[in-house]
């Protein structure tokens, strides 16, 4: 199982609740990566937002950048917001990528659980799902094809078209994010493609069914068992001291929840949440390297994952603990849960 770390570049606040100089944030997060390569972890992941609470609206700039301070941590994604993104541009990007850090591109695609993007780039939310399916479906014919030809409903038609440049090994690897939906697993599992499942609420048992149903619907279409990948992506925060560390990042992450909240209509985020999340059935990994390691095993167990991903950065913490967090990751949790498997 690859043990890994996704961010969205959470930006700093400062005491009166205002987002920080997002430059600050961005020269942190290059230090953060370079860290993760340092001890060992397997992969890095970056999202892609368009709010004033992140600081990263292009994650290639980013990972190019980290391409450059790293060795062996494969740079991708966390996600794509492929639906408000021209799927030739995107691999044409990644392409790059790879070819800069010797082969340790990839993306992951995902509809997106924002929607800032799509009057940034013009594009209108009625096509939501249909804009998602069709350049979905261009991404993985470019990166199987070289010349293309290609023609769909919601952009300019391709004819004999060479897309450069391409990948170290002509190919990228294109995980699908999915939130909960069955429509997004069904469309992953017709390709072949591996999906990351975010289960960033309730308990993670709930989404037994999902994983089940993929794992159904990519042997119905008759795809390599051997090539078969499945991973969670789950808020993470790891400290010497469980308490502590959680008494110490539960204002930092409330506070984040309730500035999305305000936007989205949500109650007011408690500390009852916060700790029932922390609990056996809850869906936060939020404290020491003992606990983590139980869990992130048991998640194993339960969705038979071959990649975990640790979102560590929500709110915006302090870099400092953000360090520390990802050195414990490294050197304390990956290599036992390693040994445990």
């Amino acid at each position: 199982m690859e043990l890994g770390i996704g961010m969205f570049g959470d930006n700093h606040y400062d005491q009166q609740g205002r987002p920080m100089d997002s430059g600050e944030r961005l020269r942190e997060l290059i230090e953060e990566i370079k860290l993760m390569d340092e001890v060992g972890l397997d992969f890095f992941g970056i999202g892609e937002h368009h709010r004033p609470d992140y600081a990263v609206s292009v994650p290639e700039i980013v990972l190019a950048a980290a391409a450059t301070v790293t060795k062996k941590i494969k740079l991708g994604s966390a996600v794509t917001v492929l639906s408000s993104s021209d799927p030739v541009r995107i691999y044409q990007s990644f392409a790059t990528i790879d070819q800069l850090s010797s082969g340790r591109a990839e993306i992951t695609a995902g509809r997106g659980s924002f929607i800032e993007s799509f009057p940034v780039y013009g594009y209108d939310l009625k096509n939501y799902n249909e804009l998602f399916e069709e350049k979905l479906d261009l991404l993985v014919k470019i990166n199987n094809e070289n010349p293309i030809t290609w023609k769909g409903k919601l952009r300019a038609s391709l004819d004999n078209q060479e897309v450069l440049p391409r990948a170290v090994n002509d190919k990228l690897k294109i995980w699908v994010a999915v939130g909960g939906t069955p429509e997004s697993v069904v469309r992953a599992g017709k390709l072949g493609l591996p999906v990351i499942f975010a289960i960033i609420g309730g308990n993670p048992a709930q989404f037994q069914p999902l994983f089940n149903y993929y794992q159904e619907v990519y042997k119905q279409y008759k795809h390599v068992p051997e090539a078969f990948e499945v991973g969670v992506h789950m808020h993470c925060f790891f400290g010497e001291d469980s308490k502590k560390t959680a008494d110490e990042y539960y204002p930092v992450y409330s506070d984040q929840l309730n500035r999305i909240g305000r936007s989205r209509g949500w109650q007011q985020y408690s500390r009852g949440q916060y700790d029932y999340g922390r609990g056996t059935n809850g869906h936060l990994i939020i404290g020491d390297a003992n606990e983590a390691i139980d869990k992130i095993l048991e998640m194993r167990e339960l969705f038979g994952l071959t990649r975990f991903s640790a979102h560590m950065d929500v709110g915006g913490p302090s870099h400092a603990s953000l360090m520390k967090s990802i050195e414990i990751f490294g050197t304390k949790i990956a290599p036992k849960v390693r040994e445990a498997l």
